[in-house]
């Protein structure tokens, strides 16, 4: 994987040379290959959404296009944030974790399984795709259970269990799934569970070729601050033990390592605010931080 990504000029890639964009297209065939019938899961964060909800799109349809099943989970923490905002709600953060009362959970669901999901799926299906906008409620995706482990959290929750034969049935419809983490408890009560370990656990449920992580770093950064292209698992936990990877970070790694365990063939982290991301790590040497079982 290389070490460092220029993100491409559009204009640049709509002139260029046409025997040019033959060479790419033959250079991409090896990539296509690896993953045609494979099931990619890709996170995408709050933080990364930003004005490129397009360019997204019309990469996650293009997936589905060459025979690649994506299946997309977002998150939505700076909308929820401002939603709050307008509404005059307060929220308070324990370990990171937002500590939802039935009220907040009122506007969370609405935010992220409404607006955002929503949002989504329209800009899939208009860029020729056929997506499908569900949370942990829908089809009884994601059994939850509540949070305890932080602290008292209100209903904050962990995924208990993912019903894999739900998205199998999306995957023979040729639809892509957009999925809100938002699951549901054994007496029906709504929780809000953090939708980087909701899409981790997706993965890991359906044996993802790759869990792509989009986020709003390079990756996981070395001591002098330089981005490391792969890692394997016993790497990453070393680094974790010795404060390289440290702060927010942390989480995400820790997130990437279950669902290598889980049977992900590999996890990465990346920024999603390049465009194209998903493309250059698939496709080409690598984007992000790659993280792998051993």
């Amino acid at each position: 994987m290389s070490s460092a990504v220029t993100p491409p000029n559009p204009d640049v890639a709509l002139n260029a040379d046409p025997a040019l964009k033959a060479a790419v297209l033959a250079e991409a065939l090896p990539y296509l290959r690896r993953y045609a019938g494979r099931t990619i899961v890709v996170k995408y964060g709050g933080h990364a959404m930003g004005a490129g909800g397009e360019t997204f799109a019309r990469d996650i349809v293009l997936l589905r296009q060459v025979g690649i099943n994506p299946i997309v989970v977002h998150g939505g923490g700076p909308q929820i944030n401002r939603m709050l905002d307008r509404l005059g709600i307060k929220s308070r953060f324990v370990n990171g974790l937002r500590v939802t009362d039935g009220e907040t959970m009122e506007v969370v669901e609405m935010v992220l399984a409404g607006t955002i999901n929503k949002q989504l799926v329209a800009a899939i299906n208009t860029a020729g795709g056929c997506a499908i906008g569900l949370c942990g409620k829908d089809g009884g995706l994601m059994r939850a259970r509540k949070m305890t482990r932080n602290g008292e959290l209100g209903f904050v929750g962990e995924p208990e269990r993912i019903d894999e034969g739900v998205l199998d049935g999306f995957r023979q419809a040729e639809m892509i799934p957009v999925i809100a983490p938002i699951g549901v408890g054994a007496a029906g009560e709504t929780y809000n569970i953090n939708a980087d370990t909701v899409a981790g656990a997706v993965a890991a449920a359906v044996k993802a070729a790759r869990f792509l992580l989009l986020t709003d770093v390079p990756g996981v950064l070395d001591g002098d601050k330089r981005l490391m292209p792969e890692l394997t698992a016993n790497e990453a936990r070393r680094l974790i033990a010795d404060g390289t990877i440290s702060g927010g970070m942390i989480p995400k790694v820790e997130t990437c390592l279950d669902a290598v365990d889980g049977g992900v063939e590999a996890a990465v982290i990346l920024d999603g605010r390049v465009p194209h991301a998903i493309l250059l790590e698939l496709f080409t040497e690598g984007a992000g931080t790659l993280i792998s079982g051993g």
